[in-house]
């Protein structure tokens, strides 16, 4: 048996489509602005689930590397990370707060059936007072629309530093 390592070749790293932030620079700016109004009085932890999971629904890979980065930076176990995408099955690592607005992100997020559910409105309501509940939907509102300049002009994930300029 040999003890040479086999290199594994990974496939093209893709490109980005546009410099969407050089093209529309004063849009970009008032994204910013509106994630700093989004994430204003929100738990961060809370704010971090709610981004990483709707990525993960918009398949926005930038967002999922980037916001992951960002909560293991910020103490975020890599277990409650990667159990996101199935966590309806692995419940007991949450909250029930965390669930109420994992459940709302989902349904705020895709939309199936054209709106969000009441049972799932009044879910979240019951854990969040009134002005808590508008800055959690601020929140997976904000995300869904990075989500969506990410995906469609094809941002490249795995080059994102916490914290780098």
């Amino acid at each position: 048996m040999s003890s040479t390592h086999t290199t594994v070749e990974r496939a093209h790293e893709h490109a980005p489509r546009m410099p969407f932030a050089e093209r529309v620079p004063e849009f970009y700016r008032a994204m910013v602005r509106l994630e700093t109004a989004a994430a204003k009085d929100v738990d961060p932890v809370l704010y971090h689930l709610i981004k990483i999971r709707a990525s993960q629904i918009n398949h926005c890979a930038f967002c999922v590397d980037m916001h992951s980065k960002d909560a293991l930076a910020e103490g975020e176990s890599v277990e409650r990370i990667v159990q996101l995408s199935a966590w309806e099955e692995s419940r007991h690592f949450y909250t029930e707060r965390e669930l109420a607005a994992l459940a709302l992100t989902e349904a705020v997020t895709v939309l199936t059936d054209g709106f969000v559910p009441d049972e799932v409105y009044a879910l979240a309501a019951a854990h969040f007072e009134e002005t808590e509940l508008a800055r959690v939907i601020a929140a997976i509102v904000t995300i869904n629309a990075w989500n969506r300049i990410g995906v469609t002009t094809r941002m490249t994930p795995g080059h994102y530093e916490p914290g780098a300029p």
